[in-house]
C-alpha cells in the first residue's frame, strides 16, 4: 500500500453494475458512455464507469473522503483547452451512485504522470519537477503549486514520467527514467556498443529519495540516489505493511533489429522481462549491462556489452526480480491492496497495471495483474485480474486499442480504481460476491 494512494477501509462496498466501452477523449467526465461488454473480471467482481472523456488520465489518488485526483498527461503535451487551468482533475461523486458528477481542473499545464497524496497534500510531477498543493475542504485546492524538488534533467529520449511514492517517515521517492534504450554510443543504432560505464546513471535510471516536507529541493543537491540500474519505471510503490519499496521496470526494446545475429523477431517479442522488484537502498537492477530472460530464468549479458543471448551475467552482481513478466507489457502502476472489501486472498497482494506495447508482433498486455504476496515475496502464481481493455477482438497495434490501463488506486471503501489514457476512462471495480 502507498500511503499516498491506498487508504485503509472499514466496510465492504455495495455491488455495482458491470459496464465499459469506448468514448472519445475530452473534458466532460460526467457524459454518458455507450454500453459495451466491459472489462473482464473474476467472478464476484463488477465494474462501473466512474468518469469518462478525460484528457489522458494517468496516475490516480483517492482521498479518505472519496474525492479522486488524476494527473492528465494532456498538459505535458500542451494540448490542454485554452480555458483549462492545468493538468490535474479532481472528481467527486456527490450522490453516491458510483459516478463522478463534479469535476475541477487545476494545477499546471506541464503535468506528466506522477501523482499521489501524502499527509493531506497532493503531489504531482512534470518531466523535470515535483509540485505540491495542500488539500482543504473543497475539491479544488486553493493556492498555487509549490516546488518540492526540481533539477531533473530533460530527457531527449523519452521516459519522462516521474512517479511518486512515500514512506511513513516522510521521505518521498521519485524515479528518473533513462533517456535511451540501452546506453549505446548511438542510441537504437544496429551494432552500436554500449558505453561502459554508462554515464546516464548519474542523473537517470534510478530512484532518488527526498524530504516530503521540504521545498525547493534539487535532484542532485538534495536527493539521495536510493537505487540504480533501471531502464524506466512508472510503477513505483512503497509498501508500508513491510516498509519496503517496490517497482516494476520496463525492459529494453529491439533485440532483433539491433542485434539480428543473436536474436530473432520471435525472441524480441517475448524478451526481455518486465521486472518486478523489492528494492532496498543501494540495489543495482542491472540496466544497461544486463537484461532478465524470464524464459530461461536468468539474468543475461546485454548484447551491447558482449552478450549473445546465451551468456548469463555474473551471479550476484545485479539483483534478480521477484517475477519476470512477459516482455513489452509496459507496467505503468503498482499498488498493494490494504482493504477488506475484496476476498482474503487479495489482502496485502499486489495489483499491477500493464499498458501494452508497440514492440510485440502479437499484441498482449493491456491488463491488470494480481500477485499474491507474503511479506516481500510472491506467495503464489500471478494471474490476470482485469482484461479485455483494448478491444473485444485481438488488435494489430497499440494504435488500435480502445482502452489502455495506466493508473491504480484504492478507494476508502476498498474499491479499485483503474485509469485509461486512450479512452479517457476511470473504472471503479468492487466485490459483491454475487
Amino acid at each position: 500500500m502507498n500511503i499516498a494512494r491506498l487508504i485503509l477501509i472499514t466496510s465492504a462496498g455495495a455491488a455495482l453494475a458491470a459496464c465499459g466501452g469506448s468514448e472519445p477523449t475530452g473534458s466532460d467526465a460526467s457524459a454518458p458512455a455507450a454500453e459495451d461488454p466491459g472489462i473482464e473480471l473474476p467472478p464476484g467482481f463488477t465494474a462501473t464507469i466512474f468518469a469518462d472523456r478525460l484528457d489522458r488520465p494517468r496516475h490516480i489518488a483517492v482521498r479518505a473522503n472519496g474525492d479522486v485526483y488524476v494527473a492528465l498527461r494532456s498538459g505535458r503535451q500542451q494540448i490542454v483547452p485554452e480555458d483549462s487551468e492545468g493538468g490535474v482533475v479532481g472528481l467527486r461523486d456527490t450522490n453516491g451512485d458510483g459516478r463522478a458528477d463534479v469535476t475541477e481542473r487545476f494545477g499546471r499545464g506541464d503535468v506528466d504522470t506522477g501523482l499521489a497524496i501524502f499527509n493531506d497534500t497532493l503531489y504531482f510531477s512534470s518531466a523535470t519537477a515535483v509540485y505540491a498543493l495542500p488539500l482543504g475542504g473543497e475539491l479544488k485546492p486553493a493556492g498555487e503549486p509549490e516546488l518540492v524538488v526540481g533539477g531533473f534533467a530533460e530527457s531527449g529520449g523519452g521516459h519522462t514520467a516521474k512517479p511518486i511514492t512515500f514512506d511513513a517517515e516522510g521521505h518521498m521517492y521519485v524515479q528518473a527514467g533513462s533517456p535511451s534504450n540501452a546506453c549505446q554510443e548511438q542510441d537504437r543504432a544496429p551494432g552500436s556498443p554500449g558505453r561502459n560505464p554508462c554515464p546516464q546513471l548519474e542523473r537517470y535510471g534510478g530512484v532518488w529519495r527526498f524530504s516530503a516536507t521540504a521545498r525547493n529541493q534539487d535532484q542532485i543537491g538534495d536527493g539521495i540516489r536510493y537505487s540504480t540500474g533501471h531502464r524506466n519505471v512508472v510503477a513505483l510503490e512503497w509498501n508500508p505493511l513491510i516498509n519496503q519499496l517496490f517497482l516494476v521496470m520496463h525492459g529494453r526494446d529491439q533485440l532483433d533489429t539491433l542485434w539480428p545475429e543473436h536474436f530473432t523477431a520471435a525472441q524480441r517479442s517475448e524478451l526481455p522481462a518486465e521486472e518486478f522488484h523489492a528494492v532496498t537502498q543501494g540495489d543495482h537492477l542491472g540496466w544497461p549491462y544486463t537484461y532478465y530472460d524470464q524464459i530461461r530464468g536468468q539474468r543475461m549479458v546485454s548484447p551491447e556489452y558482449g552478450g549473445d543471448g546465451q551468456t548469463p551475467a555474473e551471479p550476484g552482481q545485479f539483483k534478480d526480480p521477484l517475477i519476470g513478466f512477459p516482455g513489452h507489457w509496459a507496467p505503468n502502476d503498482l499498488i498493494f491492496y490494504a482493504g477488506s472489501q475484496f476476498p482474503e486472498r487479495y489482502r496485502g497482494g499486489a495489483f499491477i497495471a500493464f499498458h501494452g506495447s508497440w514492440n510485440r508482433d502479437i499484441q498482449d498486455g493491456y491488463s491488470v495483474v494480481f500477485v499474491p504476496m507474503a511479506g516481500n515475496q510472491p506467495s503464489g502464481q500471478w494471474e490476470i485480474f482485469a482484461d479485455d481493455f483494448e478491444a473485444p477482438e485481438p488488435i494489430a497495434s497499440p494504435a488500435d486499442a480502445k482502452h489502455r490501463p495506466v493508473g491504480l488506486a484504492q478507494g476508502p471503501e476498498g474499491s479499485l480504481y483503474i485509469t485509461d489514457d486512450v479512452g479517457g476512462r476511470i473504472w471503479k471495480v468492487s466485490y459483491s460476491g454475487n
